[in-house]
């Protein structure tokens, strides 16, 4: 084989592949058209080797490669841009193209829960079903107001946050099965409807919506959330649609959960700081009611209203390009 001749007449693709794996940006075409030029060049690197090993071009190229295959890649350095366009762009679009799953399930769970509230406190002989007189003595007195402050605030908000966001992903986990879901949350729809109604009963009423709402309505809507995403994901085995098998169905829906489990993570996180720091607060209780509040909505913007342009926008970007991840 002519060595000379052959790196003639491959010259200009690997100086194009070098001149590629340069950029920091990539249109779709570019980036297929690295990824054609590498894939070639790795055959004419073997070509050379087998045939012709001059040490001097072998190592030329294997330098254009390892170029090639870092740009293709873009592993070597941290960058925040994967993060930040998780958080500004995929996570608020799964949760909007979620919506009426877990939107659905918000209001069935939230009347539910009001009824079993209304029942317990109507009937106070089912309380003692599940609580001793003396249970619910400290329940009302002293445990119910004293949980939230019971452990230094920090600590507390590390164990909610761990705790709600193992129950959220357990729903998504468990959708799968779809009954799981319903035990999962029939666990905590029971307590806290055992709780409230015990509360109002003794007249605690208003101290039990000033200890549950400043955290409660972000940190239920997450729960909400997982048992709606998790929901889906089973109702993808069960009814996968016209043009899709079951399997494919269901690896959508799963990769779907798994992107919102992630972004429930911190989340979940602000919901236990509200917890820690906001509920036992000594602020009045129309102000922790408002700063949880005034967080939820936000939350409910992000993913409505900030989730319906990302979904959009996802699209368009489809066909505008693809851009290589940079350092």
């Amino acid at each position: 084989m002519d060595l000379d001749a052959y790196v003639l007449e491959r010259a200009g693709e690997w100086e194009r592949m070098e001149q590629l794996a340069s950029r920091r940006r990539l249109t779709a075409a570019e980036a297929d058209e690295l990824v054609v030029l590498y894939q070639r060049a790795t055959t004419h690197l073997s070509v050379i080797r087998s045939r012709t090993p001059d040490p001097v071009v072998v190592a030329d190229l294997s330098r254009r490669l390892l170029a090639g295959r870092a740009a293709i890649n873009r592993g070597g350095r941290l960058s925040w841009r994967p993060a930040l366009h998780f958080f500004t762009d995929r996570f608020p679009a799964e949760l909007y193209r979620t919506r009426w799953w877990w939107l659905a399930m918000s209001a069935v769970l939230t009347t539910l829960a009001g009824v079993l509230i209304w029942y317990v406190a109507a009937h106070p002989d089912v309380a003692s079903l599940f609580l001793s007189e003396a249970d619910i003595t400290r329940l009302v007195e002293r445990d119910f107001v004293g949980y939230y402050s019971e452990y230094q605030a920090q600590n507390f908000a590390g164990q909610v946050w761990t705790n709600n966001a193992l129950l959220t992903a357990q729903c998504i986990a468990a959708g799968v099965l779809v009954v799981p879901v319903f035990y999962l949350l029939g666990v905590n729809l029971l307590n806290v409807g055992v709780t409230g109604g015990v509360m109002v009963t003794a007249d605690a009423g208003d101290t039990f919506l000033t200890y549950i709402t400043p955290h409660g309505l972000l940190e239920l809507t997450c729960l909400f959330i997982g048992a709606g995403v998790g929901l889906r994901i089973g109702w993808a085995w069960i009814a996968p649609g016209p043009a899709r098998t079951r399997r494919a169905a269901l690896a959508d829906r799963a990769r779907s959960g798994m992107l919102i489990a992630v972004g429930m993570v911190p989340t979940l996180l602000v919901a236990g700081l509200l917890e820690a720091y906001v509920t036992p607060s000594p602020l009045p209780p129309s102000v922790r009611i408002g700063i949880g509040a005034l967080v939820w909505l936000l939350f409910l913007a992000y993913a409505l209203v900030l989730g319906r342009g990302a979904q959009s926008r996802r699209k368009a970007d489809e066909e505008t390009g693809y851009e290589l991840p940079t350092a």
